[in-house]
Protein backbone atom coordinates (compact mmCIF):
# COMPACT_ATOMS: atom_id res chain seq x y z
CA UNK A 1 0.00 0.00 0.00
CA UNK A 2 1.18 3.11 -0.61
CA UNK A 3 3.01 5.27 2.05
CA UNK A 4 1.39 8.73 3.71
CA UNK A 5 4.89 10.20 3.28
CA UNK A 6 7.95 9.83 0.65
CA UNK A 7 11.07 10.91 0.29
CA UNK A 8 12.63 13.51 -2.60
CA UNK A 9 15.62 15.48 -2.83
CA UNK A 10 15.72 18.74 -2.32
CA UNK A 11 18.35 21.53 -2.47
CA UNK A 12 18.08 24.18 0.35
CA UNK A 13 18.83 27.93 0.64
CA UNK A 14 18.53 28.71 3.68
CA UNK A 15 20.79 32.87 3.93
CA UNK A 16 22.67 32.31 1.05
CA UNK A 17 23.94 29.00 1.36
CA UNK A 18 23.28 26.08 -0.65
CA UNK A 19 22.81 22.15 0.02
CA UNK A 20 20.82 19.45 -0.56
CA UNK A 21 18.97 16.76 1.38
CA UNK A 22 16.25 14.79 1.62
CA UNK A 23 13.03 15.85 2.55
CA UNK A 24 9.96 14.57 4.05
CA UNK A 25 6.99 15.55 1.54
CA UNK A 26 3.08 14.12 1.98
CA UNK A 27 1.75 11.01 -0.37
CA UNK A 28 -0.48 11.98 -2.81
CA UNK A 29 -2.52 9.10 -5.07
CA UNK A 30 -5.33 8.46 -6.60
CA UNK A 31 -8.27 6.24 -5.37
CA UNK A 32 -10.91 5.13 -7.64
CA UNK A 33 -14.36 4.74 -5.82
CA UNK A 34 -16.85 1.61 -7.51
CA UNK A 35 -19.91 1.14 -6.18
CA UNK A 36 -21.36 -2.03 -6.56
CA UNK A 37 -18.46 -2.62 -9.09
CA UNK A 38 -19.42 0.46 -11.51
CA UNK A 39 -16.84 2.99 -11.08
CA UNK A 40 -18.51 6.33 -9.38
CA UNK A 41 -15.68 8.79 -8.44
CA UNK A 42 -11.60 9.36 -8.36
CA UNK A 43 -10.55 11.79 -5.99
CA UNK A 44 -6.58 12.58 -5.27
CA UNK A 45 -6.27 11.58 -1.62
CA UNK A 46 -3.53 10.73 1.07
CA UNK A 47 -3.30 6.56 1.29
CA UNK A 48 -4.91 5.52 4.49
CA UNK A 49 -8.19 5.23 5.91
CA UNK A 50 -9.42 4.53 2.44
CA UNK A 51 -12.19 2.36 2.87
CA UNK A 52 -13.45 5.17 5.28
CA UNK A 53 -12.71 7.49 2.96
CA UNK A 54 -15.07 5.47 0.68
CA UNK A 55 -17.69 5.15 2.80
CA UNK A 56 -17.83 8.60 3.74
CA UNK A 57 -17.50 10.04 0.40
CA UNK A 58 -21.24 7.61 -0.14
CA UNK A 59 -22.66 9.40 2.35
CA UNK A 60 -22.39 12.98 1.16
CA UNK A 61 -23.82 11.23 -1.68
CA UNK A 62 -26.74 10.13 0.11
CA UNK A 63 -26.33 6.82 -0.73
CA UNK A 64 -25.41 5.16 3.05
CA UNK A 65 -26.81 5.61 6.12
CA UNK A 66 -25.31 3.42 8.39
CA UNK A 67 -23.10 0.88 8.83
CA UNK A 68 -26.07 -2.08 7.62
CA UNK A 69 -26.24 -0.38 3.97
CA UNK A 70 -22.84 -1.55 3.48
CA UNK A 71 -22.31 -5.74 2.45
CA UNK A 72 -18.11 -4.68 2.12
CA UNK A 73 -16.21 -2.63 1.13
CA UNK A 74 -12.86 -4.13 -0.74
CA UNK A 75 -9.79 -3.20 -2.32
CA UNK A 76 -10.19 -4.58 -6.59
CA UNK A 77 -6.83 -6.54 -6.71
CA UNK A 78 -4.90 -7.25 -10.23
CA UNK A 79 -4.46 -3.08 -10.96
CA UNK A 80 -1.37 -3.28 -12.39
CA UNK A 81 0.14 -5.50 -15.40
CA UNK A 82 1.68 -7.75 -13.32
CA UNK A 83 -1.14 -8.51 -11.08
CA UNK A 84 -0.57 -6.34 -7.87
CA UNK A 85 -2.23 -4.93 -6.05
CA UNK A 86 -1.91 -0.65 -6.51
CA UNK A 87 -4.53 -0.68 -3.21
CA UNK A 88 -5.85 2.84 -5.20
CA UNK A 89 -9.28 1.16 -6.46
CA UNK A 90 -11.83 0.55 -3.75
CA UNK A 91 -15.42 -1.42 -4.35
CA UNK A 92 -18.09 -0.54 -2.11
CA UNK A 93 -21.10 -3.57 -1.88
CA UNK A 94 -23.97 -2.16 -0.48
CA UNK A 95 -26.17 -4.77 1.27
CA UNK A 96 -29.58 -6.44 -0.02
CA UNK A 97 -32.28 -4.22 -0.53
CA UNK A 98 -30.21 -0.69 -0.35
CA UNK A 99 -31.07 1.52 -3.21
CA UNK A 100 -28.61 1.53 -6.08
CA UNK A 101 -28.36 5.75 -7.18
CA UNK A 102 -28.22 6.51 -10.53
CA UNK A 103 -24.92 6.82 -10.89
CA UNK A 104 -24.69 9.14 -14.15
CA UNK A 105 -27.39 11.64 -12.69
CA UNK A 106 -25.59 11.67 -8.99
CA UNK A 107 -22.37 12.71 -9.96
CA UNK A 108 -24.14 14.94 -12.30
CA UNK A 109 -25.24 16.82 -9.60
CA UNK A 110 -22.56 16.79 -6.93
CA UNK A 111 -20.04 17.71 -9.68
CA UNK A 112 -21.89 20.92 -9.79
CA UNK A 113 -22.92 21.30 -6.36
CA UNK A 114 -18.71 20.45 -5.49
CA UNK A 115 -17.60 23.49 -7.79
CA UNK A 116 -20.54 25.91 -6.80
CA UNK A 117 -21.71 26.65 -10.46
CA UNK A 118 -25.37 26.36 -9.27
CA UNK A 119 -27.00 27.49 -6.26
CA UNK A 120 -30.29 26.33 -6.15
CA UNK A 121 -29.56 22.96 -7.62
CA UNK A 122 -27.23 22.67 -5.08
CA UNK A 123 -29.42 23.51 -2.45
CA UNK A 124 -31.90 21.28 -3.68
CA UNK A 125 -29.72 18.22 -4.20
CA UNK A 126 -28.63 18.77 0.00
CA UNK A 127 -32.30 18.81 0.83
CA UNK A 128 -33.57 16.00 -0.88
CA UNK A 129 -31.07 13.73 -0.01
CA UNK A 130 -30.10 14.73 3.32
CA UNK A 131 -30.84 11.67 6.17
CA UNK A 132 -30.31 13.19 9.08
CA UNK A 133 -31.86 16.69 9.58
CA UNK A 134 -30.23 18.79 12.17
CA UNK A 135 -32.27 19.00 15.44
CA UNK A 136 -29.87 18.59 18.49
CA UNK A 137 -31.87 18.01 21.55
CA UNK A 138 -31.07 19.16 23.55
CA UNK A 139 -29.96 22.31 21.71
CA UNK A 140 -26.16 22.44 22.32
CA UNK A 141 -24.56 25.77 23.85
CA UNK A 142 -21.23 26.10 23.12
CA UNK A 143 -18.75 28.46 24.67
CA UNK A 144 -16.66 31.01 22.26
CA UNK A 145 -13.58 30.05 24.95
CA UNK A 146 -14.04 26.60 24.06
CA UNK A 147 -14.28 27.03 20.16
CA UNK A 148 -11.22 29.14 20.48
CA UNK A 149 -9.12 26.22 21.68
CA UNK A 150 -9.97 23.82 19.45
CA UNK A 151 -7.72 24.78 16.29
CA UNK A 152 -4.76 24.40 18.82
CA UNK A 153 -5.60 20.96 20.31
CA UNK A 154 -6.76 19.77 16.24
CA UNK A 155 -2.96 21.24 15.29
CA UNK A 156 -1.10 19.59 18.50
CA UNK A 157 -2.82 15.93 16.58
CA UNK A 158 -1.59 16.79 13.47
CA UNK A 159 1.43 14.03 13.53
CA UNK A 160 1.89 14.27 9.54
CA UNK A 161 1.60 17.46 9.20
CA UNK A 162 4.57 17.82 11.82
CA UNK A 163 6.61 16.19 9.05
CA UNK A 164 5.86 17.50 5.88
CA UNK A 165 3.75 20.94 6.22
CA UNK A 166 1.54 19.58 3.86
CA UNK A 167 -1.73 18.39 5.02
CA UNK A 168 -5.17 19.56 5.45
CA UNK A 169 -7.10 18.08 8.81
CA UNK A 170 -10.34 17.52 9.77
CA UNK A 171 -11.53 16.54 13.69
CA UNK A 172 -14.20 16.18 15.48
CA UNK A 173 -14.95 17.53 19.08
CA UNK A 174 -17.30 16.66 21.46
CA UNK A 175 -19.67 19.58 22.85
CA UNK A 176 -17.32 19.89 26.02
CA UNK A 177 -14.57 20.20 23.88
CA UNK A 178 -12.73 16.17 23.99
CA UNK A 179 -11.31 15.58 20.80
CA UNK A 180 -12.91 12.44 19.58
CA UNK A 181 -11.01 11.86 15.98
CA UNK A 182 -8.57 13.25 13.35
CA UNK A 183 -8.14 12.37 9.92
CA UNK A 184 -5.30 14.30 7.69
CA UNK A 185 -5.29 14.63 3.97
CA UNK A 186 -3.88 16.35 1.56
CA UNK A 187 -8.33 17.29 0.25
CA UNK A 188 -9.48 18.79 3.15
CA UNK A 189 -12.97 17.16 1.78
CA UNK A 190 -10.94 13.79 2.33
CA UNK A 191 -10.32 14.54 5.61
CA UNK A 192 -14.07 15.22 6.48
CA UNK A 193 -15.30 11.89 4.37
CA UNK A 194 -12.40 9.69 6.46
CA UNK A 195 -14.06 11.38 9.45
CA UNK A 196 -17.56 10.77 8.01
CA UNK A 197 -16.91 7.22 7.17
CA UNK A 198 -15.28 6.01 10.11
CA UNK A 199 -18.22 7.22 12.08
CA UNK A 200 -20.61 5.20 9.50
CA UNK A 201 -18.56 2.11 10.01
CA UNK A 202 -18.69 2.22 13.61
CA UNK A 203 -22.84 3.03 13.51
CA UNK A 204 -22.22 6.08 14.87
CA UNK A 205 -24.21 8.57 12.84
CA UNK A 206 -25.43 10.56 13.02
CA UNK A 207 -22.97 13.07 14.64
CA UNK A 208 -25.70 15.48 16.41
CA UNK A 209 -23.37 16.26 19.07
CA UNK A 210 -20.55 17.11 17.83
CA UNK A 211 -18.45 20.01 16.09
CA UNK A 212 -16.51 19.66 12.56
CA UNK A 213 -13.15 21.44 12.72
CA UNK A 214 -11.22 21.51 9.15
CA UNK A 215 -8.24 23.32 9.06
CA UNK A 216 -8.92 26.03 6.13
CA UNK A 217 -12.01 27.56 4.45
CA UNK A 218 -15.26 26.21 4.77
CA UNK A 219 -16.59 25.64 0.91
CA UNK A 220 -20.36 24.52 0.00
CA UNK A 221 -18.95 20.76 0.07
CA UNK A 222 -17.86 20.60 3.70
CA UNK A 223 -20.96 22.29 4.68
CA UNK A 224 -22.78 19.66 2.63
CA UNK A 225 -20.70 16.88 4.14
CA UNK A 226 -21.58 18.08 7.44
CA UNK A 227 -25.50 18.64 7.03
CA UNK A 228 -25.68 15.10 5.42
CA UNK A 229 -23.59 13.28 8.81
CA UNK A 230 -25.90 15.45 10.93
CA UNK A 231 -23.45 17.36 12.25
CA UNK A 232 -24.62 20.64 13.47
CA UNK A 233 -21.49 22.64 14.17
CA UNK A 234 -19.01 23.67 11.94
CA UNK A 235 -15.67 25.57 12.28
CA UNK A 236 -13.21 26.70 9.98
CA UNK A 237 -9.64 28.67 10.41
CA UNK A 238 -10.43 30.31 7.64
CA UNK A 239 -13.34 32.04 4.91
CA UNK A 240 -16.70 30.28 3.95
CA UNK A 241 -17.90 30.56 0.71
CA UNK A 242 -21.44 32.82 0.12
CA UNK A 243 -23.28 29.52 -0.97
CA UNK A 244 -21.84 27.26 2.05
CA UNK A 245 -23.54 30.47 4.11
CA UNK A 246 -26.78 30.18 2.24
CA UNK A 247 -26.87 26.05 3.41
CA UNK A 248 -25.70 26.32 6.70
CA UNK A 249 -29.26 28.95 7.11
CA UNK A 250 -31.37 26.64 5.11
CA UNK A 251 -29.87 23.13 7.02
CA UNK A 252 -29.99 25.07 10.70
CA UNK A 253 -25.99 24.35 10.59
CA UNK A 254 -23.96 26.36 12.70
CA UNK A 255 -21.26 27.81 10.82
CA UNK A 256 -18.16 29.64 12.55
CA UNK A 257 -15.25 31.15 10.08
CA UNK A 258 -11.55 32.14 10.50
CA UNK A 259 -11.45 31.25 13.84
CA UNK A 260 -8.43 32.00 15.18
CA UNK A 261 -7.45 32.90 18.79
CA UNK A 262 -10.34 34.07 20.61
CA UNK A 263 -11.32 35.78 17.09
CA UNK A 264 -14.14 34.40 14.96
CA UNK A 265 -17.25 35.02 12.55
CA UNK A 266 -20.83 33.14 12.99
CA UNK A 267 -22.60 33.42 9.82
CA UNK A 268 -25.64 30.85 10.59
CA UNK A 269 -26.82 29.00 13.71
CA UNK A 270 -25.79 31.69 16.16
CA UNK A 271 -28.40 30.28 18.55
CA UNK A 272 -25.99 27.69 19.26
CA UNK A 273 -23.50 29.88 20.59
CA UNK A 274 -23.61 31.58 24.12
CA UNK A 275 -23.18 35.23 23.32
CA UNK A 276 -23.08 37.57 25.77
CA UNK A 277 -22.36 40.62 24.12
CA UNK A 278 -24.90 42.39 22.06
CA UNK A 279 -23.93 42.00 18.51
CA UNK A 280 -24.18 45.66 16.65
CA UNK A 281 -26.25 46.02 13.46
CA UNK A 282 -24.05 46.98 10.68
Amino acid sequence: MGRVTERRRVIRIRDGAVSARPDTLVAEEPLEIRLDGKPLAITMRTPGDDFALAAGSLVSEGVLGSAADVRTIVYCAGARDDGSNTYNVVDVRLAPGVPVPDITLERNVYTTSSCGLCGKASLDAVRTTARFPISDTPPLRIEPALLAELPDRLRAAQQVFDRTGGLHAAALFSETGELLDVREDVGRHNAVDKLVGRALREDRLPLDRAILLVSGRASFELAQKAVMAGIPVLAAVSAPSSLAVDLAAEAGLTLVGFLRGSNMNVYAGEERIALTATASQG
